[in-house]
């Protein structure tokens, strides 16, 4: 079996966990590739295993799953890599928050055997799909969270003409507008008011980013709308961002947004749920006055 771990630098705390991890995949007849920016952290962190580096997923022939070591960041990333392939994903934390990759590296041994007895099930989470007459992010086009589009360097705001399958549906005077998965709505969305919604929906959340009229608020539609937006504003660009990656476009240029053919697994170990995130990660529950 082949297993892919995606990672940066973490910090070095972990890596007796992360020396459990290695050691139960290799005594299991795994094998082991790293991404390339790990292995450089591994090299300065004197970490040693026996395992085979990758820049890029061409470089392995099949991998059957995937481990990301670090935070929803690092999570993201692991998503972009794997694109269409759809390998499932298991995402340890070793980051701060971590809405996604909620499983603790202080708790390996217990996402090990849960892991290696398979006592799990696959989330598929759908993905945006972002499109325009220009290549602005190449072929890695699509993220699990979110699409935005943002104002640059301008205290001016700009106006988003927003179009669903064809018909006018607002003009967005503001900072900018949130084109959102139900996964992202834990995210950047949240911060702009957007709700939370379960991950395995099928919508997307149209968000403004702090709008001029307070009376626009956040929308969910289908995820099989198709969305276009055109930009005006006093400078001649914009930001565009999937997830962690942005680009400076042209007012010029018109964006669709729509879902992805493919999808994002990840795995849920058994015991864990979605509701345990939001108590454990927002606090629900708790009382504040004591």
């Amino acid at each position: 079996m082949q297993i892919a771990l995606f990672g940066r630098a973490f910090d070095k705390n972990y890596l007796p966990f992360v020396q459990q991890l290695f050691d139960a995949l290799v005594s299991n007849g795994m094998t082991i590739y790293v991404i390339e920016p790990l292995n450089h952290f591994f090299e300065k962190s004197e970490f040693g295993c026996n395992f085979t580096t990758f820049e890029s997923l061409n470089d392995i022939p099949k991998i059957d799953y995937a481990i990301s070591i670090g935070g929803d960041g690092t999570l993201l990333e692991a998503v972009t890599i794997i694109g269409e392939r759809e390998v499932p994903i298991l995402a340890i934390n070793a980051g701060r928050l971590g809405f996604m990759a909620t499983l603790s590296i202080d708790n390996i041994e217990t996402v090990i055997d849960l892991f290696l007895s398979k006592k799990f099930t696959i989330s598929e989470r759908i993905l945006v799909q972002l499109e325009s007459d220009t290549s602005i992010f190449d072929d890695n086009n699509h993220a699990l969270n979110e699409c935005a589009i943002l104002k640059r360097d301008s205290s001016s705001m700009i106006v988003i003409h927003a179009y669903m399958n064809g018909e006018f549906l607002n003009s967005y005077w503001a900072d900018g507008l949130i084109v959102s998965t139900p996964t992202g709505s834990t995210g950047y969305s949240l911060s702009c008011g957007g709700p939370l919604v379960m991950p395995t929906t099928n919508n997307f959340i149209i968000a403004p980013v702090n709008p001029h009229n307070l009376n626009v608020r956040p929308l969910i539609v289908p995820d099989d709308s198709i969305l276009t937006f055109k930009v005006e504003g006093r400078s001649k660009s914009f930001l565009t961002a999937l997830d962690h990656r942005s680009k400076k476009v042209s007012v010029d240029v018109e964006l669709t947004i729509r879902k992805a053919d493919f999808k994002a697994k990840l795995i849920e170990l058994e015991g864990f749920s979605f509701f345990n995130v939001l108590r454990n990660k927002l606090n629900w529950g708790l009382d504040a006055r004591n």
